[in-house]
């Protein structure tokens, strides 16, 4: 499977710079930037703030010049020197040579606001303010930048890769209904005991769940499949093919997912493979969740519908199902699209996939979306009411990898017998000819 490394993101709109005060029409200088190192106040040696009316100053001697300047008062030393040292002890015990260095510095006072001026700047800083705050969702006040960039990148990711109306999803093939034997393989048509031993833990795996399936026109019109009510477990042959179209289709969005995202493309590519082989399927499954809906059973996808046709022992048997349950109770949660992708970032990003060998980055990468989940959650659930939804996520992932594991087995158990898996899937799951 090859992953092909996409152009860097230019990193210079993603980044926040918080200027000194300066004046309108001046570029900010930090105090710290010009020589590289704090600078002192011109005037009064005090440690300066930044570039005030011409001059490195400090705050003090700002406020001074601007107030003296605004009175336009006729100052005296009282020294009767006029020559007065001003430090940032003695600035205070004589104004007019304060004022005589600040001019001698360099200040000028045709560079100071208006009050008028500096009242519509200050509405201006105020109306940027609530617009910036606008434009972020509730709760993102709780979130650092850095957080709420990463859930603006996900979102982003999910949004241009993740299509619920499966518009795209086009060229399957239809499972057919099965009316002999012939589409059985020929080795189980007349199966050694060896092969009559695996066929019976398939019909374990698959039998106990079955599944319909309708396909409404563009004209109107709906085609429906539904398994035979007596099945033999033999009908699971006639749905392999539409199962590996679907799960390809759905595998290409998610590798598409997680190109978009600057952090795994940062990655060496070997890293990026392995995090794909490991986490393609749970993704998949976090995002079928999205458009499962657990009063019908029945995962809406566009003009395709999945439904889970009752057995005789109803919901619950069905749940026993572990995958099954696994979607009830995520559903169940209610979460919203942030959480969602979260949890595949989290999903994507596990260090102790095989064949990782940056660990270290990706278990720092995975820290950070979990908190980042975590402060979601404080900052837009009601508490105490939600304070357990953290854990309960991170128990649902854990469960999920467990069902990823017993998944691979029993794919690898059809595919021994049956191959149906597709280039991609033969790619991610490891599966060689044999």
């Amino acid at each position: 499977m090859e992953v092909r490394p996409e152009e860097s993101w230019n990193h210079a709109d993603l980044v926040r710079c918080k200027g000194a005060d300066s004046t309108p029409g001046k570029p900010a200088i930090n105090a710290h930037e010009r020589d590289g190192g704090p600078q002192i106040c011109r005037v009064c040696g005090d440690k300066a703030t930044g570039y005030h009316f011409n001059v490195m100053t400090c705050e003090g001697c700002k406020g001074f010049f601007r107030r003296a300047m605004k009175r336009n008062a006729r100052l005296r030393c009282p020294f009767r020197k006029g020559t007065c040292e001003i430090t940032r002890k003695t600035r205070r015990q004589c104004q007019a040579c304060r004022l005589r260095k600040c001019l001698e510095s360099g200040m000028k006072k045709e560079m100071i606001m208006s009050d008028a001026a500096v009242e519509q700047r200050r509405a201006l800083i105020r109306r940027k303010k609530r617009e910036r705050i606008g434009t972020q969702p509730p709760g993102a006040k709780g979130l650092t930048e850095e957080q709420w960039m990463m859930i603006r990148e996900l979102m982003d990711a999910q949004k241009k890769t993740f299509d619920i109306t499966f518009s795209h999803f086009k060229n399957f093939r239809l499972p057919e209904v099965l009316s002999s034997g012939c589409e059985i393989p020929e080795s189980l048509q007349a199966p050694s005991q060896e092969e009559a031993a695996r066929w019976s833990q398939i019909r374990k795996d698959l039998c106990s769940v079955k599944l319909s399936l309708q396909l409404r026109g563009e004209d109107g019109s709906i085609w429906n499949y539904k398994p035979p009510a007596e099945g033999s477990g033999k009908e699971i042959f006639s749905l392999l093919p539409h199962i590996a179209d679907l799960s390809t289709y759905m595998f290409k969005g998610i590798i598409n997912f997680a190109k978009v995202i600057s952090h795994f493309r940062d990655l060496p590519i070997e890293d990026q493979i392995s995090l794909l082989k490991g986490a393609t399927f749970e993704l998949c499954q976090l995002r079928c969740n999205t458009v499962f809906n657990a009063e019908t059973g029945t995962w809406e996808c566009g003009r395709l519908s999945y439904c889970l046709e009752d057995p005789a022992g109803g919901i619950q048997q069905l749940l026993l199902e572990p995958l099954l349950k696994f979607h009830y109770m995520l559903k169940n949660l209610q979460l919203h699209k942030e959480e969602y992708v979260l949890m595949q970032a989290i999903s994507l990003f596990s260090p102790d996939r095989p064949g990782v060998v940056q660990r270290r980055v990706v278990d720092q990468l995975q820290e950070q979306f979990a908190v980042t989940l975590k402060v979601y959650i404080e900052c837009n659930r009601p508490q105490p009411a939600h304070r357990f939804l953290f854990l309960k996520i991170m128990a649902i992932l854990t469960e999920l990898r467990s069902i990823n594991a017993e998944h691979t087995q029993r794919l690898l158990r059809i595919q021994d017998i049956h191959p149906f898996a597709t280039p991609l899937m033969r790619e991610l799951f490891n599966i060689t000819d044999g």
